[in-house]
């Protein structure tokens, strides 16, 4: 059925182009038109059967600051090249030196994506157009990491002015195996092979046609690879939001090139404030703060396993065991629970929080915050130990000092009785790369980062394509079903409870809580959900539950990724949002249209609430859902950085990442023929064409006579 209609569409095509044929036509031209008009309405079905699209890949994409670009492009016609397999890193002499058909398309085994292979063998040289790059299976033994050694360097609070002795990872390199290459320029394509059936595809082409035979090169036809990821934006971040600037100026159709990194912060308090009004500055609060987002070398392939969800989901967990006490309203001091986005691009979100606290463009002021508590890596712990780290340079001061041993102090009380033992890293050693900073950065705030490492990361494989559940040891039997999943409490998911748990009693100490905090414990039920939500399948039932229902589109079928983006806010910003509201609001007795618009509700208290329409469960008896309405005090704050915002695109003080646009992002294989046979087939169909010019002509001028209709015989003329 699938090819008569297929059939039945072409016959239409080509008959609606017969009948805009000219009328000056003759029969043959007419028809010999047709024939090409056919041909081309068969266009797409002849390309399906010339190439094979690879539709799971992830490319490598430019980025720009303000004063390079990182990342990778293809030329603007897509780069293509004879495929050649590299397992083990003696199969690059084929490439590199013997092949004699370069350039070459290199399908790396992932444990050779490596900046001793890449950057050193690969970069550079003509005879390779281009990388696929399958992932490895296990992950690395050795680590992966293509950030920096040290990450956000030159943006957090130690420089020349302020613990010049810690800038630059003098002391501490917080991530020993980072190799940098997610910060390299590259002038040929790399893409990341997703799909393993795709990538046992293109090592069959290669077995079929490309293996070399006894050191000789194989007989054509070769197996090829073509890539497409031209880059609209060059040079740096100055340039390209320069030329948008041009374009949007004197442009009637502008055309921008690059975009800012952007999204927005999720932020909530324990106690509703209103909003749209600055706080008293005499109220104070304790900040809770974790990052959101993570990175690889690939476009929005950021699982961020270790680097992010380990810490945000913790602290939503917090947030909710927090929430659950009975005497929270009699708490002296507020606690505001904030959630980071683009802290893994020069800490764009906390940057833009501190900007608006400076300028009074949000409700509360530096000058409000009692103290600051932050949850960074937190899932690999030797043992039973989490870190504290503080800054030593604030320490110095009189007045900080007392502050911040009374914190540490709080923190590690909490911990007594439970299964984790909060211990302090030593005096002179730095912050390790954090939100905090940004805010210490502009002024000295007692604080804390907890960590699962005492100097440099326990994660091997930071911002990379490997940072996945299996990274944090997240195991479920087998057999289960995706609901049974959902529901297994695995023993990360214990472990992360149990530190949410010390983290919500010590936050309730802090805010001058008096009663015993035994009750206060987090829900590891909770947490599993969130972990499986966040790192494995987003299109699950809970999440289906909390969320509004047009915004169920965002829940698709892929691995999450959370990766900042240029469009926003993107599904991760979304659901902590919805989870947040979820685990800390308050279902209320309203009405769709009450609850939509509650400003025209008696009592609604819109400045101090947030409201939510959510789809709610499947009932039981039906297909239907059970929508219900949540009011919390969950709300957005723009993270887009203050670079942006001044126009300061060169900025040192704020980052200034910006991301390509590009027209196309595809790969596909397919079988190339040698140059001579192209050259033959090329003369030979001149040839045919020129003879079919010379014939034409000649039937043209002889129509009358090949054409003429015969006399009656028996017709007489008199």
């Amino acid at each position: 059925m699938e090819g008569a209609g297929g059939r039945r569409g072409m016959t239409a095509v080509v008959g609606s182009c017969r009948a805009s044929l000219p009328a000056w036509c003759g029969p043959l031209p007419a028809l010999l038109l047709a024939v090409l008009v056919a041909g081309s309405c068969e266009g797409n079905s002849v390309e399906r059967k010339i190439y094979i699209p690879l539709n799971k890949t992830a490319p490598c994409v430019r980025l720009l600051n303000a004063t390079h670009q990182i990342g990778c492009q293809s030329s603007i016609s897509g780069d293509t090249g004879v495929i050649h397999v590299v397992e083990k890193e003696e199969d690059l002499n084929w490439v590199l030196t013997d092949g004699p058909h370069p350039p070459y398309m290199i399908l790396l085994d992932g444990n050779l994506f490596n900046r001793s292979v890449v950057m050193q063998q690969l970069k550079g040289t003509s005879r390779v157009s281009g990388l696929a790059v399958s992932i490895a299976k296990p992950n690395p033994p050795q680590g992966f990491s293509p950030g920096l050694k040290c990450p956000n360097d030159g943006f957090g609070v130690y420089s020349k002015d302020y613990g010049p002795q810690y800038a630059h990872c003098n002391r501490t390199v917080w991530n020993p195996v980072g190799s940098g290459l997610s910060y390299e320029d590259f002038d040929f394509p790399i893409f990341l092979l997703e799909d393993a059936n795709e990538t046992q595809v293109i090592k069959q082409c290669y077995q079929d046609h490309n293996v070399p035979t006894d050191g000789a090169g194989p007989e054509y036809p070769l197996c090829a690879m073509q890539l497409f990821s031209h880059m609209h934006a060059v040079t740096s971040t100055v340039t390209c939001m320069r030329r948008n600037s041009i374009q949007n100026t004197f442009s009637i159709n502008p055309e921008t090139v690059c975009d800012p990194l952007l999204d927005y912060n999720v932020w909530s308090t324990l106690h509703p404030i209103n909003s749209s009004e600055k706080v008293d500055p005499k109220k104070e609060f304790i900040m809770v703060a974790t990052r959101i987002d993570s990175h690889s070398f690939f476009w929005n392939i950021a699982p961020g396993a270790e680097s992010a969800v380990s810490s945000f989901v913790t602290h939503l967990a917090a947030a909710e065991a927090l929430h659950k006490a009975s005497d929270i309203h009699l708490l002296q001091r507020n606690i505001m629970f904030t959630f980071f986005q683009g802290e893994t691009f020069d800490y764009i979100g906390s940057s833009r929080m501190v900007y608006d606290m400076e300028k009074d463009k949000f409700p509360l002021r530096l000058e409000n915050i009692h103290s600051f508590v932050e949850l960074n890596q937190v899932a690999l712990r030797n043992g039973s130990i989490l870190w504290m780290h503080t800054d030593p340079v604030s320490r110095l001061n009189e007045t900080v000092e007392p502050q911040i041993k009374n914190l540490l102090d709080i923190l590690s009380n909490s911990s007594v009785g439970a299964n984790v033992t909060l211990q302090e890293v030593g005096f002179s050693q730095p912050l390790p790369p954090s939100s905090f900073q940004r805010f210490l950065r502009a002024r000295h705030i007692p604080g804390v980062v907890l960590t699962d490492h005492q100097a440099s990361f326990q994660n091997r494989y930071y911002q990379s394509m490997y940072d996945t559940p299996e990274n944090i040891q997240m195991q479920y039997p087998e057999g289960l079903s995706p609901e049974e999943t959902l529901e297994y409490v695995t023993d990360t998911a214990k472990s992360l409870a149990e530190v949410a748990t010390v983290v919500a009693r010590a936050l309730y100490r802090l805010a001058g809580g008096a009663n015993d905090t035994s009750a206060i414990q987090a829900d590891p039920k909770t947490v599993t959900q969130m972990l499986y939500g966040f790192l494995i399948k987003m299109n699950n039932s809970w999440f289906q539950s909390i969320i509004k229902p047009d915004l169920k589109g965002i829940l698709g079928d892929d691995v999450p990724q959370h990766y900042v983006a240029v469009s926003s806010p993107v599904n991760t910003t979304y659901l902590v949002q919805y989870v947040l509201a979820n685990l800390t609001g308050t279902v209320v007795n309203l009405t769709k249209e009450e609850c939509l618009n509650p400003e025209k509700t008696p009592n609604a208290e819109k400045e101090m609430y947030d409201y939510a329409w959510v789809q709610g469960s499947l009932d039981p008896n039906s297909t239907s859902r059970v929508p219900y309405c949540v009011r919390s005090t969950v709300r957005l704050s723009k993270a887009l950085s203050p670079a942006f915002e001044l126009r300061e695109w060169g900025s040192t003080e704020y980052s200034t990442w910006t991301e390509s646009r590009w027209k196309e992002i595809r790969a596909r294989i397919f079988l190339v023929a040698s140059k001579e046979l192209e050259i033959i087939t090329l003369v030979v169909g001149i040839a045919i064409l020129v003879f079919s010019l010379i014939a034409t002509h000649f039937i043209n001028a002889k129509a009358d006579v090949l054409f003429s209709i015969p006399r009656d015989p028996g017709v007489v003329a008199y």
